[in-house]
This record gives C-alpha cells, structure tokens and sequence, in this order.
C-alpha cells in the first residue's frame, strides 16, 4: 500500500494503549512505524498488566512510554481490574485528546481501552482483529474482550483473510475490514535479525544448548486459564513421558502465575531432560524457537511465530481463534489429554514425512510489512 501524503494537515494524534507482553510484541513494529512517520504525532500508554515482562519488550524495542499506570495489584480479580482500567485509561484519554486509540488483540487492557475511548466517542483501531473461536468460555476471557471491542472498533486490522470473514459474518461494515497480516511476524523478523547480528542478546540458553546437544529440542509454552487445575496436571505429564524418550529434551519458560508453575514444579522438577526456566525475554524466546525441533503451546501468538520459523505446532487446547494455521498445516489442535499429546508429538518426532510436511506449510499469518499498512489505513478518514 503506497503511503499516502497529506503536506498541509496536522500530524494525526494516535494513543497507543497496551499492558501485556504479548501485546508489546505485537505493537511495537507499529509504534516504530508511526513514531518515524511525519503523518502522526505517537503517544503510548502502558497499563502494567504484565509488569515484569511487558518491561523486558519494552527495554529491547525501544519503546518510551508516555503514561505508564501500573494498575497490577496482587490477587487482583477480572472485574476490580477493568474497573481499574478504564478509569485509568480514560483519565489519559481526557489528557492526550486523541485522533485515534490502537488496541491490540484480546486483552483487559484493550478492552477497556476500546470501551474508555468510545464513552469519548474517539475512534478506535484494532489491531490482530476478526479472531474468533466460536466459544466464549475458549478461551476465556479472551473471546469476550474481542467481540466487544469489534462491535467499538471504526478500523479492523485484520490478519488474514479468514478473520476479515469472521467480521463480516457479524455485519461489521466491509469499508472498515483491512487484511494487514500480523504483526508478530513484522516483529519476529525484527529481533530474529538482531539477535543474529548480536548473539549474546540470547546468551542465556547456550548452557542448555550444550547439555541438550544432540537431542530434540520441544519448546513448551502452558498459561490458559481454562487449561488450570486438570488441564496443566496432564500437560504437565505428558511432557514427563516425552522427556523419558533419551533422544528429547523439554524447555519449558514456565508462567508466573502459581496455578501453572505449582503443577509443573511438582510434576517435571528433577526430571533429566526437562528444563523449567523462568519466563525469557524476547530476544531468548525467539531463541528458543530456532533452537526447537517442536512446539507445544497454548498460547495464541506461538502459533504464529513458530510457523514463521518452519517449527511444527501442537497446540494444548480444545479450540484455536487461528485456524488458519490448521488449515495450512503447521499447526494441530491436540487438547491437554496426555495420551493425545504424547501421540501426536512422537508422531512428529519419528515420522520425518509427517514432520516435513507441518515444517514446510505455508505461514498464513504475515509477510513482515503489517505496521506499514495500519500506517497508511490510520491516514483514512475517521
């Protein structure tokens, strides 16, 4: 999409507004996009949902907050949250004034964002927008959070063509619909290229890159909710039974929250080839993922980076908002069931054509140029 130009208007006055690690990973390509575009005047606001690991994308990318609400207390519930939220959030909206509001994906923060801003009657943008699983308890609350920000959003950043469907079957207006693609591949490419020209940005993983040598490498990723309790126990020994196989090894950067990290501690600590480490930053999860043979996940963006980087994908849940990567290939929805999982990943692992055939399927996700497209669509009349 060629830019457009607009010599005699005021720079647009975009609020970006994100909280979690994902959503920084996913945003960050466009805030570098509109903060080195004449055309906009960029202001972030963080809201903290993620402390500890949204800083870490920060720090690597750059990215300067503007307002920075901290709104994370211990035990805090959903509802205390979102209330927080969007009083927070719209305190900064009475300040900045802006043109635009940009949220991404499915979470509290944007959420609130998205509902902040329509109580101010300020246009929202969504980014990652049209995901759906048809099941608002799968994943919960993230499938909610989405509808209504799609039923607030005035510009729909789709990913892929599917998502825009998704929209249009809810009689969302087509001139609002735009197939971007995904920036979490505008951002993999990004740190994948520093991290080569700078190894030791990832340096922490070359002790387990040695004393896993010559095995294959699962990269295993656990942290839904609907997955606590009976879920994580069965991943959990699913993955000890791989581990058992001396040709495998398991690196698990396993979640802060106690409901997975109390089970895996009980069920994989000790275990030979099984390595629980804590959360990695950017640079050292796309590590991970070149390092990996395999991916087993339950997380939403894992199953768009990995394809990107030819590593098949079982995903560790009963429904998926990315079909798309079903579709092509690359990815298969296994459950939590253990004898499910530990099927279909030693399928993978011993069948090379089976392997093959997931690790060279088409990524449906992205081609590296989605924060140029937003770019040019937030220049498009409100």
């Amino acid at each position: 999409m060629a830019a457009m130009e607009h010599p005699t208007a005021d720079p647009r006055r975009i609020l970006t507004v994100f909280g979690t690690r994902p959503e920084a990973i996913k945003l960050f390509p466009l805030v570098h996009a509109l903060e080195a575009d004449a055309r906009f005047h960029s202001r972030i606001c963080v809201s903290g949902q993620h402390r500890g690991m949204l800083d870490q994308v920060l720090e690597i990318s750059g990215v300067m907050p503007h307002h920075d609400l901290q709104l994370m207390q211990p035990d805090q519930s959903l509802d205390e949250l979102t209330a927080r939220l969007i009083t927070g959030i719209g305190m900064v909206l009475d300040l900045e004034q802006p043109d635009w509001v940009v949220v991404q994906g499915d979470t509290a923060t944007a959420m609130a964002a998205a509902l902040a801003a329509y109580y101010r009657k300020v246009p929202v943008a969504h980014v990652e927008a049209g995901l759906r699983s048809g099941n608002i308890h799968h994943p919960w609350p993230e499938e909610v959070n989405r509808k209504i920000i799609g039923n607030i959003a005035a510009l729909h950043c789709a990913p892929t063509e599917r998502a825009k469907a998704a929209l249009l079957a809810e009689n969302v207006d087509p001139a609002t619909v735009h197939v971007t693609g995904n920036t979490v591949i505008d951002a993999l490419q990004w740190i994948t290229a520093r991290v080569e020209a700078q190894p030791n940005l990832a340096g922490g993983l070359h002790e387990l890159e040695h004393r896993f040598a010559g095995k294959r490498i699962i990269a295993v990723t656990s942290h839904r909710r609907e997955n606590f309790g009976e879920g994580m126990k069965t991943i959990a020994s699913a993955l000890r039974r791989l581990a058992e196989r001396p040709d495998v090894a398991a690196i698990f950067p396993v979640h802060l929250n106690p409901n997975v990290r109390d089970v895996m501690a009980s069920t994989l600590a000790g275990v030979e080839n099984v390595a629980l480490v804590e959360p990695l930053d950017y640079p050292h999860f796309a590590r991970l993922l070149a390092m990996a043979d395999l991916v087993l996940t339950d997380s939403g963006g894992v199953q768009e980076e990995a394809p990107a980087l030819g590593k098949p994908v079982l995903v560790m849940r009963a429904t998926t908002e990315r079909p798309e990567g079903v579709d092509a290939g690359t990815a298969k929805l296994v459950g939590s069931d253990a004898e499910r999982i530990v099927a279909e990943a030693s399928r993978l692992l011993d069948d090379k054509a089976a392997y093959s055939a997931m690790a060279r399927a088409h990524n449906p996700f992205g081609d590296g140029n989605s924060a140029a497209r937003i770019c040019d669509l937030l220049c498009l009349p409100c």
